[in-house]
């Protein structure tokens, strides 16, 4: 065998012990815990949330396009940052989502104080008039897990038309769609 078919054949075989390596981390997505996670929220996201409907870029635009469902964004809000001086002025970075959505920050962490529970439930009440089968899509940004466990809770509180679209604003500005600048819905 010549040299370069020796190298041809090692260079295959490699392509393919990292093709097989490499294919399983990138296809698995990690399992639904049984509760709401609870740290580490910037991280890949199950494939599924049971009892939700899982929706793509093309599906949430559609939905959106024929106002079919209320999108709610879960995305935190930055914290201001540790340190700053006590004369600079903290400004919270622009949030710019899905036209006509509803953003609930701060709602989607795995565990939630009394007050923060309260202004979640609220938020999707007054989002979905009140209506548990009027159809919600919760998102924030792609690998992160405030919406899974927004949508989760969305459940837990009776509404039956929970839709969950975990690529976010990240894919829907991707896809060439629009965006608007968000502000918290406010905190009664």
């Amino acid at each position: 065998m010549s040299l370069a078919n020796h190298l041809a054949r090692g260079v295959l075989a490699l392509c393919v012990a990292v093709a097989l390596c490499a294919s399983p981390a990138i296809a698995q997505a990690p399992p639904e815990p049984d509760g709401y996670r609870l740290d580490n929220y910037h991280a890949p996201t199950p494939a599924t949330l049971k009892g939700a409907t899982v929706v793509d870029t093309p599906q949430a635009f559609e939905l959106w396009s024929g106002k079919k469902a209320v999108f709610i964004d879960a995305l935190s809000r930055p914290p201001k940052p540790e340190g700053l001086p006590k004369n600079a002025v903290w400004r919270d970075p622009k949030r710019f989502d899905i036209p006509g959505s509803v953003w609930l920050p701060d709602t989607g962490f795995g565990e939630l104080s009394e007050p923060m529970a309260r202004y979640f439930e609220q938020g999707v009440a007054r989002a979905s008039g009140g209506d548990t089968s009027k159809p919600l899509v919760f998102y924030c940004r792609t690998n992160c897990w405030a919406s899974w466990n927004a949508a989760k809770r969305a459940l837990t509180l009776g509404y039956t038309h929970v839709l969950w679209y975990p690529p976010g604003a990240d894919a829907w500005e991707q896809a060439g769609h629009p965006l608007e600048e968000r502000q918290p819905e406010p905190r009664e």
